[in-house]
This record gives C-alpha cells, sequence and structure tokens, in this order.
C-alpha cells in the first residue's frame, strides 16, 4: 500500500513537472507561427511596394527631370530593399532591412513632396493613381507593422519572464526584432516656428493701424477716471454717476427748457 501511494506521488510530480514545460513549449510555438503569419502579410505588402516604385519614378522622370538625384535615390533604395528581402532566411526582418525600408519610405515621401511644385504632375491622372495605391499601400503596411508588433511585444515578454525563460533557453526560443521606423525623416514632427506668427498677412494689415477703443490707451475709454494726486483710486459710485448732458430729452427735457422754467 505505501508502495503504491509512493508511486502515485511520484507520478504526480513528474506530471506537473512535464506540464510546467509542455504549457510554455507549446505557447512559444503558437506565438512565433503568430508572429511569422503577421510579417507575411507585411511582406506582401513591402512587394506591392517595389512594383508601384519603378511605375512612380517613370512617371516623374518624364514630368520632372530636375528631380534626378531624389529619383535615383528613391530607385537605388528599391533595389537595395529587394536585394534583401530576397536574400533573407528568415521569417522576421532583421534590423538592416527595417532600416533600409524606413529609408525608402521617407525617400518615396520625398519625391511626392516635391512633385507638388510641377502642376503637370498634379494634374497627370496617372500619377494621381500611382498616388493613390501608394498611399493605400502604406497604410496597410503601417496597420501591418503595428500588429506585428504587438505580436513580437507579447512572444519577447514571455521569453524574458519567468519561468517561461527557462523553456526558452532549453529549447532556443530568442527574442524577435521589431520592425520599427527609425528613419528621422520619417519619425520627427512638423516644427512649429511661432515667429512666423507677425509675419502673416493679418498681423501685416494690423500695423500702424491706431488701436480700437478699450484695446489700446486706456484713458481713452469712456467713463476713465484718472487716480487722484493722492494715489487713491476715483469712488466708484461716483464713476458710474450719468452725465445729465449724455441723458435722453425724454428724462431731463430738451435743452433750455430749464431756462424757460426759470423765466417763467
Amino acid at each position: 500500500m505505501a508502495l503504491l501511494i509512493i508511486l502515485i506521488i511520484l507520478v504526480v510530480v513528474i506530471g506537473g513537472g512535464v506540464g510546467l514545460f509542455i504549457a510554455p513549449y507549446n505557447s512559444f510555438v503558437k506565438l512565433r507561427n503568430t508572429i511569422q503569419e503577421s510579417w507575411r502579410q507585411v511582406d506582401v505588402e513591402l512587394n506591392r511596394r517595389y512594383e508601384l516604385i519603378p511605375n512612380l519614378v517613370e512617371t516623374v522622370r518624364a514630368g520632372a527631370a530636375h528631380e534626378r538625384n531624389t529619383l535615383e535615390e528613391v530607385t537605388r533604395l528599391r533595389n537595395q530593399a529587394v536585394a534583401m528581402a530576397t536574400n533573407s532566411q528568415g521569417n522576421t526582418p532583421d534590423p538592416q532591412r527595417s532600416q533600409i525600408e524606413s529609408q525608402l519610405s521617407g525617400a518615396v515621401h520625398n519625391l511626392v513632396a516635391q512633385v507638388e511644385a510641377y502642376p503637370e504632375l498634379r494634374s497627370n491622372t496617372n500619377f494621381l493613381e500611382l498616388q493613390r495605391e501608394l498611399s493605400d499601400t502604406e497604410d496597410r503596411i503601417a496597420a501591418g507593422r503595428r500588429y506585428y508588433n504587438a505580436n513580437v511585444k507579447t512572444y519577447n515578454t514571455k521569453v524574458e519572464s519567468f519561468p517561461s525563460n527557462l523553456v526558452a533557453g532549453m529549447f532556443h526560443f530568442e527574442k524577435a526584432s521589431y520592425f520599427q521606423v527609425d528613419d528621422p525623416a520619417v519619425r520627427s514632427a512638423p516644427g512649429v516656428n511661432f515667429g512666423e506668427i507677425s509675419q502673416r498677412p493679418e498681423a501685416q494689415q494690423n500695423q500702424g493701424q491706431a488701436p480700437q477703443i478699450g484695446q489700446g490707451n486706456p484713458a481713452q475709454a469712456p467713463g476713465y477716471a484718472a487716480p487722484q494726486a493722492s494715489g487713491q483710486l476715483p469712488d466708484p459710485q461716483a464713476a458710474r454717476q450719468p452725465d445729465p448732458s449724455q441723458q435722453p430729452w425724454g428724462t431731463q427735457g430738451k435743452p433750455g427748457d430749464q431756462g424757460n422754467q426759470n423765466s417763467q
């Protein structure tokens, strides 16, 4: 009987120990597959952008030959990104590819911004269609990147947490790389220069105009009473007393009526 109890205890202990490893292991496998699937969705949109960029470059070259340096930069980064995507061995992006993709995004944005100076291109239906498709592709890339990074965060947290980190070390589950936009031209927010406010047309039109009543010298406002020499402020009640000369004729009579009454 005692031997049977000991065997049961051993089975429970061994089963519990194995369960402590099986559950984290299965969780790691599930999270890793989710990361790989989310990255494949991003990769599809990146390849879609690779296909659109050559057409965009040719359209801009036909109408804006002066932007040769920008066109060459976009083409160089696009070819470099395609080569890295072709030679990629893993199912997740490496930091070098993330950097190239970020630079490519910044170069494309810069090219589209410079085209605003060419009215013929801005009215070109082919360019407008390419611009719309690129914009939609960029939006899908951004949404896919957020979803991918969220999965990577969950996976990396589990890799570093105890006791799941024991299973991660035993079965070589390594941390995954984020797909981030590190290009300062893409990440930076537009600056605000408050010094430009004085240069606005409204400010220039208002320069040289006399201030309105109540906005300029307070001594010009109606009912203003200067402080007395003794330093005391004027009586507020006195300041509110109406001026008889400014009262309506219906209450004080017309000018000269009082004199006529006294003569009677």
